[in-house]
């Protein structure tokens, strides 16, 4: 007789947004990373201002080639530390876990899903660890996980780039944020557009795809497609985050 055990249910979603641990500077060593779950990413949170001394000493010996020069292209130097912070702090997260040196760490490029070229999410060769990278202006986030996931973090627009913007949102989507007053508009977007560009990152296929067609909702809790974790992430004031894992 053959024994049929039903899959397990799926993950219930998390109760609110989910906190991040602040990585450390390069002169404090990493805490003992936890074994990673499958129902939920790791997250870091990378304040630039912490960091920037010690890394534009440290990059050069720890970062590809490819990344130092993609740091030269800012033109702003906030924008070229922040940069330089999130990618060494990717690489000391990874390299701990995988238990190499930071500079041992190799990154490629997975195949794109939308055209099959090699310029699709980065991944790690042999895939035993996924990871997602973002940053804005002093603040990145950093997500490493057992299976493919995104995250986003974005500084709360301005209210005209809101009123510039809701066209590329899902029609329901539009027509929530339409519904609030204008001074609530602006946090509501930042809550759809880190969930949506996480969930698509996590995808592989960032904002390739049309961000208009998936619905991830304004509301304090996030609508997260089926098959994934959506969740928002605790940044500070002024910004939002999110973080979409597939399960």
């Amino acid at each position: 007789m053959i024994s049929l055990v039903p899959p397990p249910p799926p993950a219930a979603p998390p109760a609110g947004p989910l906190v991040p641990t602040t990585l450390p500077p390069l002169t404090t060593a990493l805490p003992r990373l936890p074994g990673l779950r499958p129902v939920r990413p790791q997250l870091w949170l990378v304040a630039t201002e912490a960091h920037q001394d010690t890394v534009s000493r440290y990059a050069p010996l720890v970062l590809a080639t490819e990344e130092l020069a993609r740091a030269e292209e800012f033109r702003r130097s906030g924008d070229r530390a922040t940069y330089l912070c999130a990618h060494v702090g990717l690489r000391r997260l990874l390299g701990a876990h995988l238990d190499i040196a930071p500079r041992a760490v190799s990154v490629a490029r997975a195949p794109c899903p939308c055209c099959g070229e090699p310029h699709g999410r980065p991944v790690l060769p042999d895939g035993r660890l996924h990871f997602s990278l973002s940053h804005c202006e002093g603040l990145s986030l950093i997500a490493v996980a057992t299976s493919p996931v995104g995250v986003d973090i974005e500084r709360v627009p301005a209210p005209h780039t809101v009123a510039e913007a809701s066209e590329v949102l899902h029609p329901a989507e539009a027509a929530e944020l339409a519904a609030l007053t204008p001074a609530l508009r602006p946090a509501a977007f930042a809550r759809v557009w880190t969930r949506k560009e996480a969930y698509l990152k996590g995808l592989g296929v960032g904002l390739g795809a049309d961000p208009s067609a998936d619905y991830v909702g304004s509301g304090a809790v996030p609508a997260a497609p089926t098959g994934w974790l959506l969740a928002d992430v605790t940044v500070p004031d002024g910004h939002h985050a999110a973080v979409a894992l597939r399960q």
